[in-house]
């Protein structure tokens, strides 16, 4: 089995090994597979390599590394290729945030302007990598990780069809907390779950046919024992009858999230600019120490998260059982395993709409349960959004589909239309404005 990891270079691609590693059971990938990792940044790959090396020291079977010079060359024959790409790097992500926060908009890498501006800025290359996949790896699955996940799968769909499925942790992470507060294993809960990527709501939750989703919203002590659960309250919770994704943050509460935002002093983005600046700066110069570096680097990254919006509602910490991994790397190989095994396994993914929610188009990507075998992602029944949610989705794949054309074209005009149609960008002239100051910032420009 051969696996190719596109932005081999990222942070967060030794989760993904590791997650490999501790593979075991009936349809596991094989261990002594191989994993080819390329990126544009030959100093970056290396250091994930060697924390890679590191992970795998003393592990029978553990899957080769190796890296690849060209894209060419990685994608070649693949059975699966991961996408973690971040086109612009983390400076690009700093120019985004920061020309909507001088427009006094809410713009994080996937909401409002900052996600619009990195889609206009990803897509092109996204398309030319799911090109080549065809053209070299016609057989693969492209499992997608880049952000925004939703926008970047819909636009790669056009080449890949079906065999592009975007994944993201923060569906499966909300089934998890909502589980452990309702007190039960989060491996035995059946759940529905219905939106786009960053857009979603959890609207069902049952385990051994007992509803739990309207108890746990109707009990103040446990809404305030997990993330989600602080972050909306209780009173706002019981009024929309869904857990949201923690994402609908920035629509629900976005006056307090751009406060939140100005007290912070600094972006996201700008915080993992210096974080991972550093760490890769420090790691070239002593790659022995770079998988001890890494590991604390990762937990200071995770513990962080999210901390925007927590400041904003008075959420305190994140739990520490959510700073194990980001629980991506785990849906990614669930997700493997059920293809190349053909097993039967429930997961939260971004695929083709397919009737899912009767009011978007087929092949709109949308983010629901699927069940998966060998022949790709399959979504479920569910209960369909209610007339607000559906509002908001409606909204959202206008944007995304602006975008993406915009992006697929090159035109400032489609970018503009796509940036005054988001609903965090209040008006026409902040639009022209952002994009504007957008051209402004690149560095080509």
């Amino acid at each position: 089995m051969r696996l190719t990891i596109i932005g081999g270079g990222g942070f967060r691609v030794p989760l993904v090994y590791r997650a490999l590693l501790t593979a075991a059971g009936d349809g596991s990938p094989d261990r002594g597979s191989e994993v080819t990792l390329f990126d544009s940044d030959s100093t970056r790959v290396a250091v994930i390599a060697r924390v890679l090396t590191a992970l795998a020291d003393g592990v029978p079977g553990a899957p080769r590394v190796r890296v690849a010079e060209s894209l060419d060359a990685a994608v070649r024959d693949a059975d699966f290729v991961f996408q973690a790409i971040r086109v612009g790097g983390t400076a690009g992500r700093v120019r985004d945030e920061r020309a909507a926060l001088a427009e006094g908009v809410l713009g994080q890498e996937t909401v409002g302007a900052g996600g619009v501006l990195y889609g206009l800025r990803t897509i092109p290359v996204a398309l030319r990598i799911a090109e080549r996949v065809r053209a070299l790896a016609p057989h693969a699955w492209l499992i997608n990780f880049t952000n925004p996940a939703g926008m970047v799968t819909e636009a790669m769909a056009s080449v890949l069809g079906h065999r592009v499925i975007g994944i993201c942790d923060s569906p499966v992470g909300l089934v998890r907390r909502a589980a452990w507060a309702a007190g039960v294993d989060p491996a035995e809960v059946r759940f529905g779950y219905v939106g786009l990527n960053h857009l979603g709501w959890l609207n069902s939750l049952t385990h051994e046919g007992r509803d739990l989703l309207s108890g746990l919203l109707a009990d103040d002590e446990a809404l305030a024992g997990f993330e989600e659960g602080r972050l909306f309250g209780g009173e706002l919770l019981r009024s929309l009858g869904t857990l949201p994704n923690e994402y609908l943050h920035y629509y629900y509460l976005g006056r307090e999230t751009r406060r939140a935002a100005d007290a912070a002093g600094g972006t996201r983005g700008e915080f993992l600019e210096r974080q991972q600046g550093a760490f890769f700066t420090e790691a070239a110069r002593d790659l022995e120490h770079a998988p001890a570096l890494w590991e604390k680097t990762r937990l200071e990254r995770e513990r962080t998260y999210g901390a925007e919006q927590r400041a904003a509602s008075g959420g305190g910490e994140r739990d520490s059982r959510d700073l194990v991994g980001g629980g991506y790397e785990h849906v990614a190989l669930d997700l493997m395993r059920a293809i190349s095994g053909d097993r039967r396994t429930r997961l939260i993914l971004n695929v083709r709409n397919a009737g899912t929610v009767p009011a978007l188009p087929d092949d709109a990507i949308v983010e629901t349960v699927c069940e998966v075998d060998a022949q790709g992602a399959h979504p479920v029944p569910c209960l369909s959004p209610g007339l607000a949610e559906l509002g908001l989705m409606l909204q959202l794949k206008a944007v995304e589909r602006a975008t993406i054309a915009a992006a697929s074209t090159r035109s400032s005009a489609l970018a503009r239309h796509a940036l005054t149609l988001h609903p965090l960008v209040d008006s026409a002239t902040t639009a022209e404005r952002l994009l504007r100051n957008r051209l402004a910032m690149e560095p080509s420009a």
